[in-house]
C-alpha cells in the first residue's frame, strides 16, 4: 500500500462520523454478553435483585431513551453545522465532523443501546441480569451528561473567536510541522521554483486533485537511493489537473516504476487540507473575517477577533528564520529534495490584503490592523521587517483613499488594538 492510500485512509478515519460509534455498538454487545456471563456465573446481592418484568421494563426504557437521544444529537450536530456553514464558511465543516467529542458522544449513546439490547434479550423466567441493568442505569446517566459536555461544548465553539483560536492553532501547528521538514539537511525550501538544466524525468498526476500532503521521508529515503535530486515545483494546496508536473528528477538512476513510486508519495484529494498547509489555515481566518465584513453580515468586531488570531499566526511564522530553510543546513551536504513553499511575503500578504481591502470603510479593522503591523515590526526577525512596513505603506494608501473627506481621518490612522475600544495617540497619515 502506498503512502498516499494510507494517508487518504488515516483522513477517512479522522473525518468518519460512522467508525466511532460503530466500535461503541460492537463494545456494548461484548460487554453485555460479558456482564450477562459473569452475573450468571457469579450471582449479585438481593439488594439488587431485578424481576424478570421489571428489568425488560427498565431495559426497554433505556434503548427508547438512547435510542431518541442518539436523534437529538444529530439533530443538534446538523443544526450547528448549518449555523457554522452559514455564519462563517464551508469550509469550517471540517473543525465539526473532526471533533472527537461528538464521536464519543455517538459511541457511548450508540454503545448504552447495544449495551441494554443485549441483556434485553437474555432475560427469562430463570434469569435476570440484574448487574447488567443496574449497569445500564449507570450508562443511561453517562450519556446525559455526555450529552450535557457535547452541547455546551458546541455552544462555546459557536463563537467567532473560538473558532479562530481553533484554526489559528492548526496553523501553528501545521507551521511547525512544515519546518521540521525544512529542518533537515536533505531538504530545501524554494520560494518561486527556480529554473534549472532541463530534467531527467517528470513526474505526472495520473489524476486532478489538491495537493492535500507528500511524504518527505520517502522523497527523500528515494532521491538518496537513486542518487537523484527531486524537485517539487508546486506548493502544497496547489490543484493539479491530470497530467500536471508532481516531481521533476534530476540525474540519478532508476527504473521504470519511478513514476508509480514517486506518484504515491503525493496525496491528492478534492479540496485543500491544513494537515501540511499552514496557508489553509490561514485562508480560513481570512474567509471569516471577509464574510464578518460584508455588507450582507456587517460584523467588524467578529474581524477583529479574528485578526488578533491571525496576528499569533504571523508573529510565529514572522519568527522563523527562512533563510536556514533555503539551502542546506550541513556544509558539503546537498539537498536531494527541493520543495516549493510560501515565502513571509507571500504569507503577510494572505493574511492582511483582503481584510485590509474590505474593511477600508471601517474604523475598527483599520486601527486594528495598523495595531497588528506595529506589533509585528517589533517581534518578527529583522529580515521580514520589509514586508511589514510594505503593508503599512499599502494600509495608509487605503486608509487615504477611502478617508481623505472623513472628518474621522485621523481616528480611523490611528492604532488600537481593541479596534474601537479605547483612546490612542492620533497617528495621522502625513503626521
Amino acid at each position: 500500500m502506498t503512502w498516499a492510500r494510507r494517508f487518504r485512509r488515516r483522513e477517512s478515519v479522522l473525518e468518519s462520523l460512522l467508525i466511532i460509534p460503530l466500535l461503541g455498538a460492537a463494545t456494548g454487545v461484548i460487554f453485555g454478553f460479558v456482564v450477562s456471563s459473569s452475573d450468571e456465573r457469579i450471582g449479585t446481592s438481593p439488594l439488587w435483585e431485578y424481576s424478570p418484568s421489571t428489568a425488560s421494563a427498565v431495559l426497554s426504557s433505556i434503548i427508547g431513551a438512547t435510542a431518541a437521544l442518539t436523534g437529538f444529537v444529530v439533530t443538534v450536530t446538523v443544526l450547528v453545522v448549518q449555523m457554522a456553514t452559514g455564519t462563517f464558511s464551508a469550509r469550517m465543516m471540517r473543525l465539526w465532523y473532526r471533533d472527537p467529542m461528538l464521536k464519543a458522544t455517538l459511541a457511548v449513546l450508540v454503545g448504552t443501546l447495544t449495551f441494554s439490547f443485549s441483556l434485553l434479550r437474555r432475560i427469562d423466567d430463570d434469569f435476570v441480569p440484574d448487574l447488567g441493568v443496574t449497569l445500564s442505569g449507570v450508562l443511561v446517566s453517562v450519556c446525559l451528561l455526555a450529552f450535557i459536555v457535547f452541547f455546551d461544548r458546541y455552544l462555546r465553539r459557536l463563537r467567532p473567536a473560538a473558532v479562530a483560536a481553533d484554526v489559528a492553532s492548526a496553523a501553528c501547528g501545521t507551521f511547525v510541522q512544515t519546518i521540521g521538514f525544512a529542518d533537515r539537511p536533505e531538504i530545501r525550501w524554494d520560494y518561486y521554483g527556480a529554473t534549472r538544466e532541463e530534467p531527467t524525468l517528470v513526474v505526472r498526476a495520473s489524476r486532478s486533485g489538491a495537493i492535500q500532503a507528500v511524504d518527505p521521508d520517502g522523497l527523500v529515503k528515494w532521491a538518496q537511493a537513486h542518487r537523484a535530486e527531486l524537485v517539487l515545483p508546486h506548493r502544497i494546496g496547489d490543484f493539479l489537473q491530470t497530467g500536471g508536473e508532481l516531481v521533476r528528477i534530476h540525474h540519478g538512476e532508476f527504473g521504470p516504476r519511478a513514476q508509480q513510486e514517486l506518484e504515491g508519495m503525493f496525496a491528492l484529494g478534492d479540496e485543500r487540507s491544513f494537515d501540511q498547509d499552514p496557508a489553509f489555515a490561514i485562508r480560513m481566518m481570512v474567509d471569516i473575517a471577509n464574510r464578518a465584513l460584508s455588507p450582507a453580515v456587517n460584523d467588524p468586531t467578529t474581524a477583529v477577533q479574528v485578526l488578533e488570531h491571525i496576528g499569533a499566526v504571523l508573529c510565529l511564522i514572522g519568527g522563523t528564520d527562512f533563510t536556514k530553510r533555503t539551502k542546506s543546513t550541513v556544509p558539503g551536504t546537498p539537498a536531494v529534495v527541493v520543495m516549493v513553499t510560501h515565502s513571509w511575503e507571500d504569507f503577510v500578504m494572505l493574511a492582511l490584503t483582503e481584510i485590509r481591502e474590505f474593511g477600508a470603510s471601517s474604523v475598527q479593522i483599520t486601527r486594528r490592523l495598523r495595531a497588528l503591523l506595529e506589533e509585528l515590526l517589533e517581534t518578527v526577525l529583522p529580515e521580514h521587517r520589509g514586508a511589514v512596513e510594505e503593508e503599512i505603506r499599502r494600509l495608509d494608501a487605503t486608509i487615504t483613499e477611502s478617508w481623505r473627506d472623513s472628518v474621522d481621518l485621523d481616528r480611523a490612522s490611528a492604532a488600537d488594538r481593541q479596534g474601537l475600544g479605547h483612546p490612542t495617540r492620533s497617528s495621522k497619515i502625513g503626521d
